[in-house]
């Protein structure tokens, strides 16, 4: 499969270890293509965090949407365009870095009732494994760490394409999201209303719009 590497060559600091591709193919690897070109996708990735989001979106008080993204983080990507399920993600977000747009909003979220940004300062996602799921779509399973709680999610992945750009970046794009219930990693914070219902819903919408660039080849 494929997902992200934050990092690029325009800003960010990206990890000094690039990941290494897997050294043998695991027995359940995808063997059909939906397109032959992929094959030309195989290698190292980064995100283009310019073009990029890593968002969620919760119900809030039953009525409304609350949209938000996570702004820092690192990662490490390795596709293999032959094998999905020879590939590989890893990202880590700063907790702290929680944008909604509403600044009193953002202070709650990274205090103790939801993130506590100090004391557990990165969320960490790391794959287990890919698999074609559909025409365009792959499913990466993978353990997702909030707190101090490590729980599976499996995110859908639909691949959008691949071009080169006027600058000659090869670039490809991906959309991905799953769901899950913030309270099996210790996100417990909730306020009753008066009809019934939470203020803030359990379920949240994780999203990501990823444009990645090839990483150029270490001489």
């Amino acid at each position: 499969m494929n997902l992200f590497s934050r990092g690029t060559p325009f800003r960010r600091t990206e990890p000094a270890t690039a990941p290494k591709p897997p050294t043998a193919s695991p027995a359940a690897a995808t063997t059909t293509l939906l397109d032959p070109a992929l094959a030309t996708l195989t290698g190292e990735w980064v995100i283009d965090p310019a073009h990029s989001r890593i968002g969620f979106s919760v119900r809030h008080a039953m009525v409304t949407t609350v949209r938000g993204a996570f702004s820092e983080y690192q990662s490490r990507l390795y596709f293999d365009g032959r094998d999905p399920a020879r590939s590989q993600a890893e990202i880590i977000i700063n907790t702290a870095s929680v944008d909604t747009g509403v600044e009193q909003r953002d202070a709650h979220l990274v205090g103790r009732d939801f993130l506590d940004a100090r004391a557990y300062p990165r969320m960490h996602f790391a794959s287990t494994s890919v698999e074609l799921a559909d025409t365009d779509v792959y499913r990466m399973t993978g353990d997702l760490t909030i707190k101090n709680s490590t729980r599976p999610v499996v995110l859908e992945l639909t691949y959008i394409g691949h071009v080169t750009d006027p600058f000659g970046y090869d670039r490809v794009g991906f959309d991905g999201t799953t769901t899950i219930d913030r309270s099996e990693w210790g996100l417990t914070y909730s306020t009753r209303l008066a009809e019934g219902g939470a203020m803030v819903s359990e379920k949240v919408r994780l999203q990501f719009d990823i444009a990645a660039i090839r990483r150029p080849p270490v001489d």
